[in-house]
């Protein structure tokens, strides 16, 4: 059985126990008032759920009994049969044998050898009889046809033994929660995390009291766990809202005449669930329209040149602090001139109007309440309801969709909703004097720039990061404002969609775990924002939206991607062969390089979050330890002597380098990060001392090369401790 039909069968074995248990209380209440049609009708769905869902999963005595309870009761609902002592036991034994086959299912995959044919025949006699008197029990083993036939052995007449044997492992391991409750308590730990923040600022700033900070310690803990599980609980995969589209396509497929078939992507792509239930109807809209709409019919098919089957792609994902959905299918795409025709039909535009008017607004007009491009109206489509309703409700929750169509290969729907309700971790970062916060998801690394090291190509800023040219959006005149003069930028590099870009921000703060909070409405329309935040001070900061940000500045329109990659290719002809290595001061003003392959990030501590644990120096990085390491003290000892009374370690701020030393990440402090060069390793000069793998000229200064693993080889745990030389505070 596959992962998917054993999630399948775990949510049906949950529901159906719980669904019995309220049906033994349904029965008696029903035996007392015979006249409750609330109960009735109560007790009635629980069997035809039962039924209706055996029936799908193929279990087939299962479904034999509970559709002889079902047709039982629909006299009862029908007013052909009134409720008697023995239809209430019967029913009663009923609910024992679906138990007793639900146990087996659980335990063995199967819904058991016992047919249990004298309780269906019971049942169908009782409903046969339309009221007649029956015996007020039912008999514990029905007369024999045969008299070699075997015996079966007398079914319980109470529901006691059997359910607590059957949900031991299920149902006691699951429980249903109210998703009010659950809603209240995920703004509960919101506010926690915005009181966490808030006093892990006040403790920054404080004169490092332990005790205090000790205590701030644990509630960062207690809070990070309990933020994971609350998260948890309203988590759920995509796939539980699209797990129904291969069986509706099938179905629909062959009343069209069609052959179309569903691929996923992303099924795993845990999703809130209140998000979930929002995009059900939406997708289903969607999906059946490109069944119907979409994807040709055999002969048009065959006449295209086009496989018989269609295929309806969905893909799901986090991008941009938000999620998306893409489904794409490959049929005949919009037919524009007809949706433009239709609109004139309806005195939407004029002719000369529709003649002018773009693809964009175009394809906007299927989305109108009523609008169809169906010259007739069938059980399946043509009254234009589907693309209003998906318009409809993801706007309730402040989503959209696009739509990009090619004609004779398929149309494209993008859905984006935004995050309604989540705690997310992001950089904090400033821009005049407003603090911004840039979701972790799309941060790619930081580094800094001079002036000079920012070039013009075509009009557009752009910085060569590694022998790439990146292009640079100024946050603050996207936003706006004046660009501030300074000696040095500050780009985070930052992922879109498949493109990356760096925003250049006056300066980078902080990171740290925010709320986000839904923008008000009259800030819908503006796409550089994905929502807002509290910071720890109080303060609101907007959270910034990366991939509209992207599009507002016209990040590599396709014309500039054309000229960046011709540049791109002309330099890679120039360039000098040789590997890629990061340059860097120590705290003596002595320059260093590091292969870059070997640099997992680039990070900057501000010295109050150092924290003592045991002989290392540490800082909290993400859900681990990381433990620093000095450069400058680790070279000084191999050295011997200091050469130059430059830089000190004190500061701030520490730039570190995180390497991944033996399956461990190690911070190693520096100076200052200077640039990334390429030169070829065999040109290298003897080194002068031990760690050293050979020397350079870049920008005429002399350059150590390091062989960093071997440095920190060479040391055991006490060595790098006692040579670590980075202080608590300043």
């Amino acid at each position: 059985m596959s992962n998917d039909m054993d999630e399948i069968v775990q949510e049906f074995l949950v529901e159906s126990y719980e669904s019995l248990d309220r049906l033994d209380g349904d029965l008696l209440a029903l035996e007392r008032d015979p006249h409750s049609k609330d109960t009735l009708a109560s007790i009635f769905r629980v069997m035809h759920t039962i039924k209706g869902t055996c029936g799908f999963l193929g279990f087939p005595r299962l479904e034999r009994v509970a559709h002889g309870a079902e047709s039982l009761l629909g006299g009862l609902r029908d007013g052909t049969i009134e409720v008697n002592p023995p239809i209430a036991s019967a029913l009663l034994a009923t609910g024992d044998a679906l138990r007793q086959m639900l146990n087996n299912i659980e335990r063995a995959g199967t819904d058991g050898d016992e047919d249990f044919l004298h309780l269906v025949a019971t049942l169908e006699r009782l409903r046969a009889s339309a009221g007649a008197t029956a015996p007020n029990r039912i008999p514990a083993t029905p007369p024999s046809p045969r008299k070699d036939a075997p015996v079966r052995p007398e079914p319980p007449q109470t529901t006691e033994p059997v359910a607590e044997a059957a949900r031991a492992s299920v149902a006691d391991a699951n429980i249903r929660v109210d998703v009010a409750i659950l809603d209240n308590l995920m703004t509960l730990v919101g506010e926690l995390v915005l009181a966490r923040n808030h006093i892990a600022q006040i403790t920054a700033a404080s004169d490092h009291d332990p005790v205090w900070a000790a205590a701030a310690q644990h509630l960062h803990a207690i809070t990070a766990d309990l933020q994971d599980g609350v998260m948890r609980t309203r988590l759920q995969p995509i796939h539980t809202a699209w797990a129904r589209f291969p069986r509706v396509v099938r179905d629909l497929g062959m009343a069209l005449g069609k052959q179309v078939r569903v691929e996923t992507d992303g099924d795993d792509t845990e999703l809130d669930r209140s998000i979930i239930e929002a995009i059900k109807d939406p997708l289903m809209h969607l999906v059946r329209n490109a069944v119907d709409h979409g994807i040709e019919t055999l002969e048009e098919r065959e006449a295209a040149g086009k496989p018989p089957e269609g295929v309806v792609h969905l893909r799901a994902s986090h991008e941009g602090g938000q999620v998306t959905i893409v489904m794409r299918d490959d049929g005949r795409g919009i037919d524009l001139d007809k949706v433009r025709a239709r609109g004139v039909e309806r005195g939407l535009l004029r002719a000369e109007q529709a003649k002018k008017l773009s693809v964009h607004d175009t394809i906007e007009m299927i989305f109108l309440p009523g609008f169809s491009t169906m010259d007739q109206v069938t059980n399946l489509s043509g009254r234009g309801v589907g693309m209003d309703v998906v318009k409809t409700n993801l706007g309730r929750i402040g989503g959209s969709v696009e739509v990009t169509t090619t004609p004779g290969k398929g149309t494209t729907y993008t859905l984006k909703i935004p995050l309604t309700l989540a705690i997310i971790p992001a950089l904090l970062v400033t821009s005049g004097a407003q603090r911004y916060a840039i979701p972790q998801v799309n941060l790619v690394e930081l580094v800094r720039a001079t002036p000079e090291q920012i070039e013009q190509v075509h009009g557009a800023p752009v910085l060569r990061l590694r022998d790439r040219l990146l292009p640079l959006v100024y946050l603050a005149s996207e936003l706006g404002g004046e660009v501030a003069e300074a000696t040095t930028h500050h780009v985070v590099v930052l992922q879109a969609d498949d493109r990356r870009f760096g925003l250049v921000v006056d300066t980078v703060t902080d990171s740290a775990e925010i709320v986000v909070k839904p923008v008000g409405s009259y800030l819908k329309g503006v796409d550089t924002f994905a929502g807002a935040t509290i910071l720890g001070d109080g303060s609101v900061g907007l959270i910034l939206d990366i991939i509209g940000l992207a599009r507002r500045a016209h990040v590599l329109t396709k014309k500039q991607e054309r000229e960046l990659a011709e540049l791109y290719d002309h330099t890679e002809e120039t360039e000098t062969t040789g590997v890629s290595l990061l340059v860097f001061s120590d705290h003596e003003g002595g320059r260093m390089a590091i292969p870059l392959e070997l640099v997992t990030r680039l990070e900057e501590f501000p010295r109050t979050e150092l924290e003592a644990a045991g002989p290392f120096p540490v800082v909290q990085y993400g859900e681990e330890i990381l433990h620093l390491v000095d450069i400058s003290r680790l070279m000084l000892d191999r050295r011997r002597t200091s050469r130059t009374d430059g830089l000190s370690s004190a500061g701030e701020t520490l730039p570190v380098i995180v390497y991944l030393h033996e399956g461990r990440r190690v911070g190693v402090v520096v100076g200052q990060i200077l640039d990334v060069v390429r030169h070829d390793l065999v040109e290298l000069q003897p080194g002068t001392r031990p760690g050293v793998a050979g020397t350079m000229i870049t920008q005429d200064r002399v350059t150590e090369v390091l062989d960093l693993p071997q440095i920190l080889s060479d040391w055991d745990e006490d060595a790098l401790a006692a040579l670590t030389g980075v202080e608590l505070s300043a």
